[in-house]
């Protein structure tokens, strides 16, 4: 069975890079279009059609994205992520059916095409920089008050450990007791069996699931305590999920 994988699986990687390269180039005139406007309207216009983009490509590549419970969309809430796969990115818009925007990277800003989508639907830090991360998180305030939700991944980069979560960072739980926010979990159980994180090639089509779990209160929780109550429940509900079969590493 492993041989016949080895013997389909390069012209499938092509096939999904192939795919991805003309759906982004067949978008662009859209993007570059909302991207010189650059207000608060284009950036949810670019939104919208990277989540149903998302979506159709997904299910395209034979890894369509199915989603289990529901997002409150009631109030602002900072969404907060497992991350172990390059697929986390791409799940995370499909996935989420409001206007959001994730802190992120600003060296992928720099990508053809894909860095001014980028640059559009993200808050760029330079984690080096302290008065980056504190412009960052500046931003991300004024966000959750007058424009969107904020998305994080709080292990920072990926989970290369053989625990089924790595330690969060504090970034995004002090933003939410700082701001009062709730804390919404969002799991991606499938993402390292289907695009393992070892190589950018190893795509195999498949089941791709999102679970929302409820949202988590602030009221009285200190910053330390609201990270280890979400990283326990985060942390539970992935080991129910993975049972037997957990990421190989």
């Amino acid at each position: 069975m492993k041989g016949i994988q080895w013997l389909w699986q390069p012209f499938y990687v092509l096939y999904v890079v192939v795919s991805f390269l003309i759906s982004i180039v067949l978008a662009f005139p859209i993007f570059l279009c909302s991207g010189l406007i650059n207000t608060s309207k284009s950036r949810k216009f670019i939104y919208y059609v990277v989540h149903y983009w998302a979506r159709l490509w997904l299910m395209f590549i034979g890894m369509p994205l199915r989603c289990y419970g529901s997002f409150p969309n009631d109030k602002k809430y900072i969404v907060v992520a497992n991350h172990i796969s390059y697929l986390d990115t791409i799940n995370i818009y499909g996935a989420i059916p409001a206007y959001f925007r994730t802190l992120a990277r600003k060296e992928m800003v720099h990508i053809p095409i894909f860095g001014m989508v980028y640059k559009q639907l993200t808050i760029l830090v330079d984690r080096s920089s302290t008065q980056s991360r504190t412009k960052s998180m500046k931003l991300m305030w004024r966000l959750l008050k007058n424009e969107s939700h904020i998305a994080i991944f709080p292990e920072g980069s990926f989970n290369e450990t053989p625990a089924v979560l790595k330690d969060f960072y504090d970034g995004a739980f002090r933003l939410a007791v700082n701001t009062q926010t709730p804390i919404l979990p969002i799991l991606f159980p499938d993402t390292p069996f289907r695009w393992h994180y070892s190589h950018w090639w190893k795509l195999k089509p498949g089941k791709n699931r999102a679970y929302f779990l409820p949202p988590i209160d602030v009221d009285g929780l200190e910053v330390q305590a609201l990270k280890e109550k979400t990283f326990g429940i985060m942390e539970q509900q992935l080991n129910e999920l993975y049972q037997d079969k957990k990421p190989s590493l």
